[in-house]
């Protein structure tokens, strides 16, 4: 695959996982200080990992929670509690996955990680019409 080729099936996966209004936002912030790295991670991260055959989108995604909580990245572990439920894992199951990472990777990290998540559930019953 060419960079191109590589580009635009990042961006379609990008666009399954994230959504698209997201994505749409997203890229209104590139600007020309940026414009080469927003186009890396699309190809790499976007592209080259997520659409390998190893794992399916919602492995992939309990791993990006639970690193992303680990690390304290919690901009990243926003945005992919909205994947992750795109993916296909319900609330349930990522109170159960922050549970781990209290174990593995600290209870301040969980225990943070559980008020980031339930401020983005807050903001998609916020979007959901009455």
């Amino acid at each position: 695959m060419d960079d191109q080729s590589r580009y635009d099936a990042g961006m379609k996966t990008r666009r399954a996982v994230l959504g698209e209004a997201y994505v749409d936002k997203a890229t209104q912030g590139v600007t020309d200080f940026n414009r080469d790295f927003q186009a890396f991670i699309t190809r790499t991260a976007w592209n080259d990992i997520w659409n390998r055959p190893g794992l399916d989108r919602r492995t992939r995604s309990v791993i990006v929670l639970s690193v992303s909580s680990a690390l304290g990245a919690w901009g990243e572990f926003r945005i992919h509690v909205r994947g992750a439920l795109n993916n296909g894992l319900t609330r349930d199951e990522i109170a159960e996955l922050l549970i781990q990472v209290g174990v593995y990777a600290g209870v301040p990290a969980a225990n943070h990680a559980y008020k980031e998540a339930a401020a983005v559930f807050a903001e998609i019953d916020a979007d959901k019409p009455a």
